[in-house]
């Protein structure tokens, strides 16, 4: 029996298993650089994403650190105009600081002009007293009309040139705090004491006693006015406002006494206010009798707010007072000096001398 060949098979098992082989290593490859390709993307990403988270924070921190710049600078913006509104007070203070100063400078010098020629009419005030004692004594017109208890006022002789000469005089008396004494302590402390306390003080009971003296040297058929003034100017016997008095009425002299008994000395100083009633009374008087002790405090109304009142303001008020005066007859004043006022005496021994009237600043002892 004849023997088949076999036939040769190209694709058999082994080649088909060889070929396989080679396949699923290809695809294991395949799948292994696939695999760690997408582990570097992810890995990527995630790096690139944290990045990302980082600049957003720090886009974050920017736009809070922004916000909190704008503030400052707004902050600062408002510090900055606000230095600037102080820096422009303070110059401006400055400016009225030199101004005053160059006015205290100016009456400095004023004063120092006019102080020896205040001596020398003090001297010669003086000279004119020690004459005076010297020669006969001269009986005072009026004094036997004198209340009870007032004759020796009335007696006493005026040595200092002070004549009421007029047909109409008037007389204003200062009745503000500052009469209460020489010394700015003592009226603070007799300011708040009682009435009966400050009616019995020396100086203002100086001052009444002056008043009561020109009232009794009125001659026979002169006409008079009595105007207390403090803050406001008001006539001493009520009801007779803008009135002349008969100086030869013992009633009204005696009214006038008990009025001024009466009074008590408060509150601050207006001259603009005892100058104008110059014009209340009509005729006009051809002799105004001041008496006073210092320069005002205020105008012709009180401030708004209560402050301290300075000598330059003080000398201001005198000087706004002084050119309101209208009137062509003599002022007389009759000074009651407070301790350190020194620009009081030169003013009102100004006022005096440029209306053609006395100055008169009396001894302690007198009246």
């Amino acid at each position: 029996m004849r023997k088949k060949h076999r036939s040769a098979e190209v694709f058999s098992l082994s080649f088909l298993d060889v070929i396989c082989c080679g396949f699923g290593a290809v695809i294991l490859f395949y799948t292994v650089i696939s695999a760690q390709s997408s582990m570097i993307r992810t890995k990527e990403s995630q790096d690139l994403a944290a990045q990302v988270s980082r600049l957003e924070e720090e886009v974050l921190d920017g736009a809070r650190n922004l916000v909190r710049l704008r503030n400052t600078l707004q902050q600062t913006e408002s510090e900055t105009a606000a230095a600037a509104e102080r820096a422009t007070r303070l110059i401006e203070e400055l400016q009225r600081r030199r101004e005053q100063a160059s006015i205290y400078d100016s009456d400095t010098l004023a004063k120092r002009e006019h102080i020896e020629k205040l001596k020398a009419d003090v001297r010669a005030l003086e000279e004119g007293r020690r004459r005076l004692e010297a020669s006969a004594k001269v009986e005072m017109p009026n004094a036997d009309r004198v209340g009870t208890g007032r004759a020796s006022v009335a007696n006493r002789r005026y040595l200092t040139g002070l004549t009421l000469r007029g047909k109409r005089v008037l007389v204003l008396l200062d009745r503000s705090a500052s009469m209460l004494d020489d010394d700015l302590v003592n009226i603070i402390r007799l300011r708040n004491s009682p009435e009966p306390a400050r009616q019995a003080a020396l100086k203002w009971r100086r001052a009444v006693d002056i008043a009561n003296w020109l009232v009794a040297q009125l001659p026979q058929g002169t006409q008079f006015q009595v105007y207390a003034f403090n803050t406001r100017a008001e006539p001493l016997i009520e009801g007779t406002g803008g009135k002349w008095l008969p100086a030869a009425s013992n009633a009204q002299l005696d009214q006038v006494a008990q009025a001024l008994d009466a009074l008590v000395p408060r509150d601050g100083t207006s001259l603009l206010n005892a100058l104008r009633a110059i014009r209340d009374v009509n005729p006009e008087p051809d002799q105004v009798v001041l008496i006073t002790d210092g320069l005002p405090t205020q105008g012709a109304t009180p401030p708004a707010l209560r402050k301290f009142v300075d000598a330059a303001t003080r000398a201001r008020l005198f000087d706004e007072a002084a050119r309101s005066i209208t009137l062509k007859a003599p002022i007389d004043v009759v000074l009651l000096p407070m301790k350190g006022d020194l620009p009081a005496s030169h003013r009102f021994w100004m006022l005096a001398r440029n209306s053609k009237g006395a100055f008169v600043m009396p001894s302690p002892d007198w009246p």
